[in-house]
């Protein structure tokens, strides 16, 4: 803008802050949404939404997995050092190492308002199918969470789109196993951003487990098993709260993105 106004630099910046009030900001990299993709966003938002209102949703826990490595985990943006001079910052602070294909773990979990699950890690070398994910996560922990989170009652269970999760074997799993779930036609499609593991816990967890590089998997799991129960359940009650708040966002963005 400077170049084609013919003006100074900071002339431009001043303008821009001061007299318009406005900043910069980086854009995003999402998944494409086509028209029909927002209409379901829209449409199925709307109908959690109204479930939630009357009290359907108050026991639900919101589950996920997630791709962690023995790398540190940095955020380009506010992770600096204060030094001198470059030449001055030591070579463990001034560089990030990063490797080709680095070790690496899946893990899965999931969050409510009253508690959290276990950490569940896939074992190596383990495809993860309908049949494997039944058998590792829902058949032995989602299935007692009666008992062993809710006290007895009854709760809600949810799974986003993936291949695994919305197989018929795994949808008629859930019919016989958990009186709750919400169905794969009634999850908005593509949407992280409403999902509390996607837009705040898993977020979380990495910069605490991952502050610092780990030389083996195994480390990588005794830091991820430690920081998931260092997390408080305020922390995790909160991002479930924002639940609703963000069905809202979707549906008055017209089922756009909302971050």
């Amino acid at each position: 803008m400077a170049l084609e106004l013919n003006i100074s630099r900071r002339a431009i910046q001043k303008v821009v802050k001061r007299d318009l009030g406005m900043r910069s900001f980086k854009r995003k990299k999402v998944q494409f949404l086509s028209g029909s993709v927002k209409e379901k966003r829209v449409s199925r938002s709307k109908s959690l939404l109204a479930l939630h209102a009357i009290g359907v949703l108050e026991n639900t826990i919101f589950s996920d997995e997630k791709i962690f490595t023995i790398e540190e985990a940095t955020n380009s943006q506010n992770n600096r050092v204060i030094s001198t001079s470059v030449s001055a910052i030591p070579d463990k602070f001034r560089y990030i190492s990063r490797m080709k294909k680095p070790l690496s773990v899946m893990v899965w979990a999931g969050v409510s308002a009253v508690g959290r699950t276990p950490l569940i890690f896939i074992p190596p070398g383990v495809k993860i199918n309908a049949k494997t994910y039944q058998e590792l996560v829902l058949e032995p922990v989602v299935k007692g969470l009666s008992q062993t989170m809710f006290s007895g009652q009854q709760f809600v269970f949810q799974q986003d789109g993936a291949p695994t999760h919305t197989a018929n074997t795994t949808q008629n799993w859930l019919k016989h196993n958990i009186p709750n779930f919400i169905h794969k036609d009634e999850w908005p499609p593509y949407s992280p951003d409403l999902n509390p593991m996607d837009y705040s816990v898993w977020y979380i967890l990495e910069n605490k487990a991952c502050s610092v590089s780990h030389n083996t998997v195994s480390s990588l799991k005794i830091s991820l098993c430690r920081e998931w129960e260092k997390m408080p359940q305020e922390t995790l009650r909160a991002a479930v709260e924002g639940f609703p708040n963000r069905l809202r966002a979707v549906i008055s963005k017209k089922g756009g993105y909302i971050e």
